[in-house]
């Protein structure tokens, strides 16, 4: 009934526990150099195109209503019950930053620990379950 690419989103949720341990070793060992700037800078941007990926291959292939920006492929989501408010709340304002990171990167202030950093583990891990539990009860 549905054309899930399962393979694809299974892909992408693959990346993310390494990505969550960098996370977390950044905000553990935070000093502010240069390296540590980029290195949270690429994983934050990872982190936000593996959620608007995912989503949106979640959208395309169980037919949700078109998404028409990166805020709103997580408001689909979550309204759609794939993941909590609890998981898309913290995810909107990753995919909010996606600009920032692409567009607006020799503004970025790698010098400081961006409040996400911390939050992004727990978040992103619960976001991968919480996608393998939906594709799991809708493709019975």
């Amino acid at each position: 009934m549905y054309d899930v690419n399962v393979t694809f989103i299974r892909s992408r949720l693959a990346c993310l526990p390494e990505l969550a341990q960098a996370l977390s070793a950044a905000t553990v060992a935070w000093t502010g150099a240069l390296l540590e700037g980029l290195a949270q800078e690429r994983a934050l941007h990872l982190a936000a195109e593996i959620a608007t990926d995912v989503g949106h291959a979640l959208i395309d292939g169980f037919i949700m209503r078109d998404a028409s920006s990166y805020e709103d492929i997580i408001d689909i989501i979550s309204e759609e019950g794939v993941v909590t408010k609890e998981v898309a709340e913290p995810l909107r304002n990753l995919v909010l930053l996606r600009k920032a990171l692409v567009q607006e990167y020799d503004s970025w202030p790698r010098k400081e620990l961006h409040p996400l950093t911390s939050e992004l583990p727990r978040v992103l891990m619960g976001f991968s379950d919480q996608v393998e539990t939906y594709l799991a009860k809708e493709l019975i």
